[in-house]
């Protein structure tokens, strides 16, 4: 309750009901004098986030010491006492991807590309082939004759700037029907020629067309294409893991769709709380990691725990919410991490390819 003074007024200045205490049984607004001082609002300000700190505190620690606790309260409708589960998600998911991506910066990201590697067996095999479809084409170059020589002599180095330095620019591109495709009037020319039943259709043809402006562009710095594409998908991680969360209360929902008592919002509640745990454990997991590096020691084995703990917490999570025997529960615990590590490989796999067609 603040402190400015109530009106005299019984009328509702929110919805208009005649209110009959200092709080409207409406709207639930405080029926005081609309003009506030600095100092009320300051005061105000003050009381709602020392407030609101209380409480996430008060549930953290339940959450942390109690598996499946919150998410069974909340279940139960005892709901005051608790910050709700998705202002939880939001101010911890927040905190976390502040800290994430000061650590992992996007622009810094750096890929490998001295040209001085060795070429790998597959990679030199491909180069090889490549060299000696030139020279069927082009049997005077002496250079392409010393590369194809070289190559073939199994104990001499062929690094990446060499493979690089002989590749046939002309035969690069995008590979469709057997061709390699280089522009978008090379696709349209192709398309013509070919009967009407068997050009591509819409969608193929804005998938191609994407794939031949990607390529364009990145045709000479295949280095810088593997940069932006990382930085995009770093971007896209948040949404990405709020995709996840509907998705993983799915899998919770097909798993115990024998427990008619756990609806579909149940398991989304329980499944935010234990994204909101991971979100601790990860930030902890980076406090940990800083502190190693700057006491030079290794810290490999404390993170290993760590990462136990949370299938640890999570299988403790769905024994206590969901009630059953330690073995069921088990099994539907394996279940559940199995389908759940498809689910994101699909995730992660659809947003980058993606991000691939939006650079």
């Amino acid at each position: 309750m603040s402190h400015i003074p109530q009106r005299k007024e019984k009328d509702c200045l929110n919805c208009g009901t005649i209110v009959a205490g200092r709080y409207c049984q409406n709207c639930g607004q405080e029926n005081v004098v609309p003009k506030e001082t600095f100092w009320h609002m300051f005061t105000h300000f003050f009381y709602d986030l020392t407030h609101f700190d209380s409480s996430f505190f008060h549930t953290v620690h339940h959450l942390i010491l109690k598996p499946g606790f919150l998410s069974t309260e909340y279940m139960l409708g005892r709901r005051m006492r608790y910050l709700h589960p998705v202002r939880m998600y939001v101010f911890t998911s927040a905190i976390f991807f502040l800290l994430f991506f000061s650590i992992i910066k996007p622009d810094k990201i750096k890929i490998n590309t001295d040209v001085n590697d060795p070429l790998s067996k597959k990679e030199r095999v491909k180069t090889l082939e490549g060299v000696e479809m030139r020279l069927k084409r082009d049997t005077s170059n002496v250079e392409l004759k010393e590369a194809l020589k070289k190559l073939k002599d199994s104990t001499s180095v062929v690094t990446k700037g060499d493979a690089e330095k002989w590749r046939d620019s002309e035969s690069s591109g995008v590979r469709i029907n057997g061709r390699n495709i280089r522009s978008k009037a090379e696709f349209d020319s192709m398309q013509a020629s070919l009967p009407k039943a068997k050009r591509a259709g819409w969608l193929a043809r804005r998938y191609y067309e994407r794939e031949i402006e990607v390529f364009r562009k990145f045709r000479e710095n295949q280095n810088e294409f593997f940069k932006e594409l990382s930085e995009s998908l770093l971007h896209r991680l948040p949404y990405m893991l709020f995709i996840s969360l509907p998705l993983f209360a799915l899998l919770l929902k097909l798993v115990y769709i024998r427990r008619k008592q756990f609806y579909y919002s149940d398991h989304g509640v329980f499944t935010i709380h234990l994204y909101v745990f991971t979100f601790l454990l990860l930030m902890a997991v980076f406090g940990i990691t800083r502190l190693g590096d700057m006491l030079h020691r290794d810290v490999g084995l404390l993170l290993a725990v760590l990462f136990i703990l949370l299938y640890f917490y999570f299988y403790k999570a769905m024994r206590n919410f969901y009630g059953q025997r330690r073995a069921k529960t088990f099994i539907k615990f394996l279940m559940i991490s199995f389908l759940s590590l498809i689910m994101m490989i699909i995730l992660f796999a659809g947003f980058a390819f993606f991000s691939a067609f939006t650079l």
